[in-house]
């Protein structure tokens, strides 16, 4: 038999399954970049209101808070609602109408999950069957540094709040699986920008200036691999660059240049004391060149680091919904999850929602091209509810 939200679920979903899929499309149609998802935080208050709910909308503008029962204590669902400045090369109906952003993360199938979820929670609370409250924070600018998980957090958002869940989709795991993870799951992430600068020159005489484009070379390879040599590997620290540029003429020495990259590892403490020893080693590389040198180091996400007991409530509650087939072991990811910001705060875990249909193509988070099998937005609402279940059952320490 389902637990008791659980068979809500179920019944709701026999009911509005076609709304759900309406809204993850609408939000796939107006994807938003963050702290600007003004429509889609419309969008959200309204849902919320129709269901005879309070949403509260964030000072900053865009994300919503929504809590369901008196309290005094929550448990917290958190859904991520902003897009990527990427193209959608999707050709179906509910592709991007806005040109350049993308849900490319599955940011609207959260969003869209979590709405069903007030709906279900919505006529529980009528019915008087909550087994407790729960606050539901739609969350702005995941994907921005400093991202809206922290905007979140000073507006109150864990107020009261003992423990937060969140689920991500997973493009490499098949729509009905569950992704768990004890411990780090995604990797701490820092965004390092270094500009070079001198004099400027001509090419035929590098020797009366200094050489921007030369510095920047060795900084590209030499410093991933200095800090390779410095740090245990254990740490699996992976410093990337995403951006170079320098220069426009190809007998001309610019006065400028730039790089900028992402540095990610999977200790969290080396996280917060990686700066000064990527600073000194840029300086000490650039030394000899003559070159100026400026860094802004930006310390970006630590670790989300799950709950080994909430991680616990998780599988009882795929187990109970779905069976022992659903339940997936799942690597620790390098990329970053602003997720992790609550996490300092109250205990937590995120979870990983199969998305990927029967044959389909695999593309990964962050590709134009990444899109879902629908039928995972009921596998996701119905994997919440059975959390909530769970959760609320007293198996469990709480809090």
């Amino acid at each position: 038999m389902p637990s008791p939200l659980h068979a809500a679920a179920l019944d709701w979903l026999g009911v509005h399954t076609s709304e759900l899929v309406g809204w993850r499309r609408d939000l796939h149609s107006h994807p938003e970049v963050g702290y600007s998802e003004h429509r889609t935080t419309e969008l959200i208050g309204s849902v919320l209101t129709g269901f005879g709910l309070s949403p509260k909308r964030l000072s900053i503008g865009t994300g919503v808070l929504c809590d369901i029962g008196d309290g005094p204590e929550f448990v917290a669902l958190r859904a991520d609602i902003d897009a990527l400045p990427l193209p959608d090369y999707k050709a179906v109906s509910y592709a991007s109408l806005n040109p350049g952003v993308c849900h490319a993360c599955g940011h609207d199938v959260h969003t869209a999950i979590l709405l069903a979820m007030a709906g279900c929670l919505a006529e529980a609370g009528r019915a008087g069957a909550l087994g407790g409250s729960v606050r539901l924070i739609f969350q702005p600018a995941e994907e921005r540094l400093p991202g809206g998980a922290e905007a979140a957090v000073a507006e109150g958002a864990l107020q009261g709040v003992t423990d937060i869940f969140a689920l991500h989709c997973d493009p490499k795991l098949d729509v009905g699986q569950i992704g768990l993870r004890i411990g780090p799951i995604t990797a701490s992430c820092n965004q390092i920008d270094i500009k070079l600068t001198g004099p400027g020159g001509h090419t035929a005489r590098p020797q009366l200036t200094t050489d921007v484009v030369y510095a920047l070379g060795k900084l590209i390879t030499e410093l991933p691999g200095l800090l390779s040599r410095r740090i245990d590997p254990r740490a699996a620290v992976s410093l990337v660059w995403g951006s170079v540029t320098a220069g426009s003429a190809a007998n001309a020495i610019p006065t400028a240049g730039t790089l900028r990259g992402t540095v990610r590892m999977l200790d969290d403490r080396l996280w917060k004391n990686l700066e000064s020893m990527v600073t000194e080693l840029a300086r000490q590389i650039v030394e000899p060149t003559g070159v100026g040198i400026e860094i802004n180091y930006d310390p970006g996400v630590p670790a989300v680091a799950n709950d080994a007991t909430l991680v616990g409530v998780q599988t009882r509650a795929a187990l109970a919904a779905f069976g022992p087939q659903a339940v997936s072991d799942t690597a620790q990811s390098m990329g970053g999850e602003d997720f992790a910001w609550y996490l300092q705060t109250v205990p937590g875990a995120l979870a990983r929602l199969g998305v990927r249909g029967p044959g389909a193509p695999l593309y990964d988070l962050h590709q134009s091209n990444f899109d879902i099998d629908e039928d995972a937005l009921a596998i996701g609402v119905r994997f919440t509810a059975a959390l909530l279940d769970e959760y609320w059952s007293g198996a469990v320490k709480i809090g």
